[in-house]
């Protein structure tokens, strides 16, 4: 299997979202911490994840960096309905300083299993942990097959779309933030001069905020044809449930077939037959859909018009899930 990787960079171009006011933890939520800090990993939606690292080469004790994986974990199961993986590793490999300074996922290693790496600074703090995205991230890629080179930018764009999403639906990140986050940042994945396309243009902007742009059309589109009864989170659901993960290798056409089958209407499809050699949608486009969408600015964050055209698919997408605390 090959390998994917996700660029620590991205973490300088995400604003920092504040955790969100404490809740009461799941029961599920509870047992896994506890598992992991005796040791003996934790499990998580039929998912069986190990957290192997050296501890005396970091400053924190293990209960917050249990805590940062199973949140990631319960995130991701929330999502998908399940772990995408029924095991995998997760390795901690120590960096001077401090903060999490990037990962990468590979769909299979020598053990035949899938692993993932994260680069976490020697003198992290539990405040870091808390605000990371990376963990999180890295864990979404697992849900993904794996795509040819030319399309790495579903890959990373899925995962960049769906890792704040899954966190407000546990709870985690504040629906409020997260809109400010995708408005303030959605525009650097918009076609520059020179664009042929999210398949033919593999600059970190396009590959990154232009994949996740094309994921946030698609949520769109697909809820706006279904009467708001179904969204990407169900289609990616669908491509999972088929057999869909980074284990398995698959075509663009054939993995954007399957979600689109699992909302009944083609909207993945039909939007790579527009993206994917084309270098739309233009900055106008953009900005339209966030007044459809009832989203403006306002300084670093945003303020709601809920009498929005699309105001109900925007509360839709970042729904929280009750039972995901």
């Amino acid at each position: 299997m090959r390998m994917l990787l996700c660029c620590g960079s991205l973490a300088a171009a995400l604003l920092a979202a504040p955790a969100s006011a404490a809740v009461p933890l799941s029961a599920e939520r509870q047992r896994s911490e506890a598992s992991c800090v005796a040791g003996s990993g934790f499990h998580i939606g039929g998912g069986d994840i190990a957290l192997s690292y050296d501890a005396a080469a970091f400053s924190l004790k293990r209960e917050p960096i249990c805590a940062w994986a199973v949140r990631a974990a319960l995130a991701v199961k929330t999502y998908y309905g399940r772990f995408p993986v029924s095991q995998v590793r997760v390795v901690l490999k120590p960096q001077d300083g401090d903060g999490v300074r990037g990962g990468t996922t590979w769909g299979s290693v020598d053990d035949g299993k899938p692993l993932i790496e994260i680069r976490l600074g020697r003198h992290a703090d539990a405040a870091q942990l808390d605000q990371d995205w990376t963990m999180t991230h890295e864990m979404v890629h697992l849900s993904i097959p794996s795509v040819p080179d030319q399309s790495h930018w579903l890959e990373e764009g899925i995962a960049t779309y769906v890792e704040p999403i899954a966190r407000v639906q546990t709870g985690e990140l504040d629906a409020q933030r997260i809109w400010a986050d995708m408005l303030h940042g959605m525009h650097k994945g918009l076609p520059r001069d020179g664009d042929r396309g999210l398949d033919n243009t593999p600059t970190w902007g396009r590959t990154y905020w232009g994949g996740a742009l094309f994921c946030l059309i698609a949520d769109v589109r697909i809820r706006e044809r279904s009467g708001n009864r179904k969204g990407l989170q169900d289609a990616l659901r669908g491509v999972l449930a088929a057999g869909g993960s980074i284990r398995v290798d698959s075509s663009v056409d054939y993995m954007l077939g399957v979600g689109d089958a699992a909302v009944g209407v083609p909207v993945l499809s039909e939007l790579h037959r527009e993206l994917g050699d084309a270098p739309m949608p233009a900055s106008g486009d953009l900005d339209a859909l966030w007044q459809r969408l009832g989203v403006y600015p306002d300084g670093d964050s945003v303020r709601f018009d809920d009498s929005a055209p699309l105001a109900a698919v925007r509360r839709a997408i970042t729904a929280r899930d009750p039972k995901a605390s």
